[in-house]
C-alpha cells in the first residue's frame, strides 16, 4: 500500500468516502478472542478498514452467513501435489487457502538453486501468496545421494526476496548438536535476517527438543502424540498439526489443543496429492476434523489463520480487523465450514467452487532436464544373500504414518536357503530397492518390506523423499526390473506393472517429481494408478505411492532404506539386510 492508498483507507474508515466493498450484517469470526459477533465489514483498496456500520460502492448482504480470514497452510511441499505452483493454487483457492508457507526441498534436492528459482518464478503474478522457506538440508543427510548440494553460501542471497521467510525444516539433528560449521552458518544467517527456522523433530526426546529450541528453531510438524505436543509448546515452539495424504496426525493431537495453548498451534498439510486435496480438502478439512473431534470452531479457524500469520511474521494477515489485508471467506455454515466464496485482497476469486478474476493463462517454460542415470539392471542387482545368516531386518509399513517398524524375522521360519525371494499372502515380505539416478553412481540399496500387500507385479516411483532417487518394490525381480526400465523411458514418474506389462503410469517430466500439466489431467492419471493398484493389491487401504516414497527418508524412525542400504534411524547407522 502506497501513501495515497494509505490516506484513502483512513478516509474510508472515517466514513468520509464510501468503501469499495461492504459485507453487511454478517457474523464475524473473531480469531483474537475465539468468538463471533454481528457487524458490517468495510473494505477499501484491498484492506479491511472498519467493523461497525458502513456503506460502500458494492454491498453484499451477509445475513445468516459468516466471515472469517482465508486460510494459511503453515507448512507444505507443493511438489507432493505433483503440480507446479502456477497450477496448484487454483485448487487451493477453492478450499479457502490464499497463502501457503512452502519448502521447495523436493525439487531442490534434484536441481539445487535452479529448482528453488523455478518454484519462486512459478508463483509470481497470481492471486495467491506463496511464501518460501529455504531448504536447509540438501541432501537431508549424508546417508543418501541427492542430485544437488546446497550450502549456506547458496542460500544466503535468497533472504533479499520479500517472500522468503526463513530456513526450512532442519532435519539433520547431528549437524546441529555437533555444531557443524555450515549448518551453524545456515541457522545464523536465518537469525541475522529475522527469519523463522522450521524444525523436523521426528522421534525427538525432550533433551533434543531443548537443543533445537536453543538453536532458534521455532516450529515442528512431526509430533505424533499429545505428550510431544505439550513438551514442544512448553519449550516455546509452535506445533504445526499435520494432516496430509499419508501422515495423518490430527486426530491424535487435537485433544491436546485448548484455549490455553491454541495460540502456539497451527494447521498444515506437509505432503498432499492433488487428487486427495480436490476430493477430500486441505486445511478446510483439517478445521472440520478439529471441530468433529471436539474443538470449538473459532479456535480451529484461529489455528489456520492468525496463528500461522504471527508465527511466520506475515504482516496484516489472518484476521477480520481494521488494517488487515482483505483475504477472507464467506461461509454458509460455521460448524460445517461450508465455503460460499473466497476473496483475495477484496476481490472475489471463488464463488460456489467456481474461479473468478483469474489472470490470463501463461505456458510455463521449463528447462530442467530430468536425470535418469541408471544402468541396465539384471536379477543379480536385486539378489539378497541370506546364506549362513540367522535373521532378516524388515521394514514394516504403518498405514497413514511416515514412521515404520523394525522387525527381525528368523530365516529358518522362511524356509529359504541361500537367497531371499518375495513372499505374498499373509507373510507379505517383498523386496524393495532404492536406486541412485542423479549421478550414475551405481548405488543400489536393497531391503525387505512388509505391509505393501502386493499380490503380484511391482510399483516404482522417482518421488523418493528427500533425495528423489528411484524406489521400486515388487513380488518378483522381473517385474521390478521392467518397472525401472519403463520409468527410465518416461523420464521419471510413477508406474504400476504386472507380468512385464504397464498397467498404469504418470509422467513427471520436471525432475521426476512434478509436471507442468493441468490438475484435471493429473487427477485422471492418478485415478488410473489407483485402479491399477486395486488389481495387484486389492486389499490395500492407504496411498501406496506416497507411503513408498517416504521409506527412503532416513530421519524418521525407525527403519528406512536409501541408495546406500538399510538405515536404522534410532541408531543412526546402516545395518545389513540379513545377519
Amino acid at each position: 500500500m502506497n501513501k495515497d492508498l494509505f490516506v484513502k483507507a483512513i478516509e474510508a474508515s472515517a466514513k468520509r468516502r464510501p468503501c469499495d466493498l461492504v459485507i453487511k450484517n454478517v457474523n464475524v469470526v473473531d480469531v483474537f478472542q475465539c468468538s463471533t459477533f454481528i457487524s458490517d465489514v468495510g473494505i477499501s483498496n484491498g484492506y479491511i478498514v472498519g467493523l461497525g456500520e458502513y456503506s460502500g460502492t458494492t454491498e453484499i448482504d451477509g445475513t445468516g452467513k459468516y466471515i472469517c480470514p482465508s486460510l494459511i497452510d503453515s507448512h507444505a511441499h507443493i511438489e507432493s501435489s505433483l503440480l507446479t505452483p502456477k497450477e496448484y493454487y487454483k485448487c487451493a483457492l477453492r478450499h479457502g487457502i490464499t497463502s501457503m508457507v512452502v519448502d521447495p526441498h523436493e525439487i531442490a534436492n534434484v536441481f539445487g538453486k535452479k529448482g528453488i528459482d523455478f518454484m519462486i518464478d512459478s508463483s509470481k503474478d497470481i492471486p495467491f501468496d506463496f511464501y518460501f522457506m529455504l531448504s536447509s538440508c540438501v541432501p537431508a543427510t549424508s546417508f543418501e545421494s541427492s542430485g544437488a548440494i546446497l550450502n549456506s553460501s547458496d542460500l544466503k542471497p535468497y533472504y533479499a526476496n520479500k517472500n522468503v521467510l526463513g530456513l526450512a525444516e532442519v532435519m539433520n539433528y547431528p549437524a546441529v548438536v555437533n555444531c557443524e560449521e555450515d549448518m551453524i552458518q545456515k541457522l545464523w544467517d536465518a537469525k541475522e535476517n529475522n527469519g523463522v527456522i522450521d524444525g523436523h523433530c521426528a522421534g525427538f526426546n525432550n533433551d533434543m527438543v531443548n537443543i533445537y529450541a536453543t538453536a532458534n528453531i521455532r516450529t515442528d510438524h512431526e509430533s505424533v502424540t499429545y505428550d510431544e505436543l505439550i513438551e514442544k509448546v512448553r519449550r516455546g515452539m509452535y506445533v504445526l498439526i499435520r494432516e496430509g495424504t499419508v501422515a495423518k496426525n490430527l486426530k491424535d493431537l487435537v485433544h491436546g489443543a485448548s484455549i490455553f495453548n491454541s495460540r502456539r498451534l497451527c494447521l498444515c498439510t506437509d505432503d498432499k496429492h492433488i487428487d486427495d486435496l480436490v476430493m477430500n480438502g486441505s486445511i478446510d478439512n483439517s478445521i472440520k476434523l478439529c471441530v468433529n473431534n471436539g474443538l470449538k470452531s473459532e479456535i480451529a479457524i484461529q489455528m489456520a489463520t492468525l496463528n500461522p500469520s504471527e508465527c511466520y511474521n506475515l504482516k496484516n494477515k489472518g484476521a477480520i480487523a481494521p488494517g488487515y489485508i482483505a483475504d477472507f471467506l464467506i461461509l454458509d455454515s460455521l460448524e460445517d465450514f461450508s465455503i460460499e466464496s473466497v476473496y483475495k485482497k477484496g476481490t472475489l476469486v471463488v464463488k460456489n467452487n467456481e474461479l473468478f478474476n483469474m489472470p490470463d493463462e501463461i505456458v510455463e517454460e521449463v528447462n530442467l532436464p530430468t536425470a535418469m542415470n541408471i544402468k541396465e539392471l539384471t536379477p543379480e542387482d536385486f539378489k539378497i544373500d541370506i546364506s549362513n545368516k540367522d535373521y532378516i531386518n524388515v521394514i514394516e509399513l504403518i498405514p497413514n504414518k511416515l514412521e515404520s517398524n523394525h522387525l527381525k524375522i528368523k530365516i529358518d521360519d522362511l524356509k529359504m536357503k541361500d537367497e531371499f525371494t518375495s513372499i505374498i499372502g499373509s507373510d507379505d515380505l517383498l523386496k524393495v530397492s532404492v536406486i541412485e539416478r542423479h549421478n550414475n553412481t551405481g548405488n543400489i540399496g536393497l531391503g525387505i518390506l512388509r505391509g505393501l500387500k502386493l499380490n503380484s507385479g511391482a510399483i516404482a516411483t522417482t518421488i523418493t523423499h528427500d533425495s528423489h532417487n528411484l524406489i521400486v518394490a515388487g513380488t518378483n525381480d522381473s517385474d521390478m526390473i521392467f518397472a525401472v526400465e519403463e520409468l527410465k523411458k518416461l523420464g521419471g514418474g510413477i508406474i504400476v506393472v504386472q507380468n512385464r506389462q504397464v498397467l498404469s503410469s504418470i509422467k513427471l517430466e520436471i525432475g521426476g517429481v512434478i509436471t507442468g500439466r493441468k490438475a484435471e489431467e493429473v487427477i485422471q492419471d492418478l485415478a488410473k494408478l489407483h485402479d491399477a493398484i486395486d488389481i495387484i493389491s486389492p486389499e490395500i487401504d492407504f496411498n501406496p505411492f506416497l507411503t513408498l516414497s517416504f521409506l527412503a527418508l532416513p530421519v524418521i524412525p525407525s527403519l528406512k532404506i536409501t541408495d546406500k542400504g538399510i538405515f536404522d534411524v534410532e541408531k543412526f547407522e546402516f545395518i545389513p539386510v540379513a545377519e
